[in-house]
């Protein structure tokens, strides 16, 4: 009676490339900046406390004429388990009559529209002339926040990889990491933007073990960990460095020292839900800031109604936490591409 198309994992990496994930996400952001998206309320379970856990992302793009949902898990032994750490679902459905459009393996699109959303953090709130980037975690969202950031910051030199539990994994990920982005990444294109997005890999890899002198040299910080106490000192950060947190995305959860919050500009994606759950949930516990002292959501920067970074010198902090427009954006891409190329499998319920 409603026949829409299932994508699979290996379909959704065939059609997506980051580079258009990165126009998608900012629309989505902009989208929301404009009051033209909806988001509802995030359901979470934790099934073992920083070993699995799932949520449900949910909302409503009326522009876009859809709406629906992305259930997503993290199962942190996985890896041991020939399986990916990171399984999720998609659901896309039309918001005019509520029929199904698609139903799409949900991994890759998270993992692509949050390195995307690193990416564009660091492309409006890092100073233009930033050249060190410091990556801190090495797990299974590190190449897509890497590969992103070097499509969107123009001038970085120098990437440093830090794991804070395993210096061998960070040496193992630095020794890896140039041939995973040209493989996973950058082959997606041809010719000139193929040579583009290459040069952009031409930048030196290196494993750092002392986190703290790594961080007083980084013009650009993003972290992706599943931490519950902070790893990066505020006495350590240097005057103009930009942080994108990523991995704090449920209660207690926590990257960076909450200090940094008094003293550093606040951008997030969604203000309701970084306050509830992400990395400024406990400078806000804390009484180190309130929610008027958040400067602004990204989509208002990306768009012009609101000031990004104000001085060369200002520590900018932006709390990526996640919402379902970027995922329900990314899917509807996805299922544009796949009609067009007649990809993916059509089903009828």
């Amino acid at each position: 009676m409603f026949p829409f198309r299932v994508i699979n994992q290996e379909t959704t990496e065939d059609l997506l490339d980051m580079a258009s994930v990165i126009e998608v996400v900012e629309q989505a952001y902009q989208m929301k900046s404009a009051q033209q998206a909806t988001l509802f309320p995030m359901i979470f379970h934790e099934f073992e406390p920083g070993k699995a856990d799932m949520d449900i992302k949910s909302g409503h793009l009326p522009q876009a004429d859809v709406f629906g949902l992305k259930l997503v898990s993290w199962f942190g032994d996985n890896d041991q388990k020939g399986l990916p750490q990171l399984l999720g679902t998609v659901m896309v459905l039309d918001s005019r009559t509520g029929v199904p459009q698609g139903i799409l393996s949900g991994e890759h699109i998270t993992c692509m529209r949050t390195g995307a959303a690193g990416g564009i953090g660091a492309k409006y709130l890092a100073r233009p002339e930033s050249e060190h980037l410091l990556m801190i975690g090495t797990g299974h969202q590190a190449p897509f926040q890497i590969m992103a950031t070097l499509m969107a910051i123009p001038n970085i030199k120098r990437v440093s990889i830090s794991n804070p539990r395993s210096h061998a994994k960070a040496e193992k990920f630095a020794a890896e990491i140039k041939d995973k982005l040209l493989a996973k990444f950058v082959s997606k294109y041809k010719g000139d933007e193929y040579e583009r997005y290459a040069q952009k890999c031409e930048v030196e890899f290196v494993a750092v073990d002392d986190l703290e002198a790594a961080t007083g040299q980084a013009d650009v910080i993003i972290t992706a960990t599943p931490a519950r106490e902070p790893f990066i000192r505020r006495e350590w950060v240097r005057p103009g460095t930009h942080i994108t947190c990523i991995g704090a995305d449920m209660e207690g959860k926590q990257e960076i020292d909450e200090r940094l919050f008094a003293v550093g500009r606040v951008f997030t994606d969604d203000i309701g839900q970084a306050v509830r759950v992400g990395e400024t949930e406990i400078p806000l516990k804390k009484g180190l800031i309130t929610e008027a002292d958040i400067a602004a959501e990204i989509g208002s920067v990306i768009s012009g109604h609101a000031a990004g970074r104000q001085s060369a010198e200002e520590i900018t902090i932006f709390d990526s936490t996640g919402i379902a427009i970027q995922d329900l954006l990314t899917a509807q891409h996805i299922l544009r591409m796949a009609e067009s190329r007649g990809a993916g499998a059509i089903v009828d319920l």
